[in-house]
């Protein structure tokens, strides 16, 4: 069981299962949305992921028609994206965990959205989309 929770502890969750895969999602909206290079992202079941705490300060922004990005209304938090077409998985921003995990980064996706100013120095496999 993994946890995690917002920056101000308003919001908590929880996983049952574990983290496999880890994306750095290089692709405009995810740098604007966490105001950095990139997002590190894990797909996950929805089925499995649950608010423990703080639902009712979840707040929801579509960034186009069919993904909405979720986050803590008292923070602004990033804690989780998910596609109406896929509503069967969420995507959580890795920095909310509480829980340690031992997954690392498994790829960068949108590299040809990438910021300017940062430079991807490792041997990951990289996509100009998605993988």
């Amino acid at each position: 069981m993994l946890t995690g929770s917002c920056l101000c502890g308003g919001v908590h969750y929880q996983y049952d299962g574990e983290i496999s895969e880890i994306a750095l999602c290089h692709c405009g909206q995810c740098r604007k949305a966490q105001g950095s290079a990139f997002a590190t992202n894990a797909p996950l079941l929805s089925a499995h992921f649950q608010i423990t705490q703080g639902e009712t300060l979840l707040k929801t922004f579509y960034s186009s028609a069919i993904k909405k990005r979720v986050f803590c209304g008292n923070c602004g938090s990033p804690l989780y994206s998910q596609r109406d077409d896929k509503p069967e998985v969420l995507r959580l921003r890795i920095g909310t965990l509480d829980s340690p995990i031992t997954a690392t980064p498994s790829y960068h996706i949108y590299c040809n959205s990438k910021a300017e100013w940062w430079q991807i120095n490792d041997d990951l496999p990289k996509f100009r989309t998605t993988n």
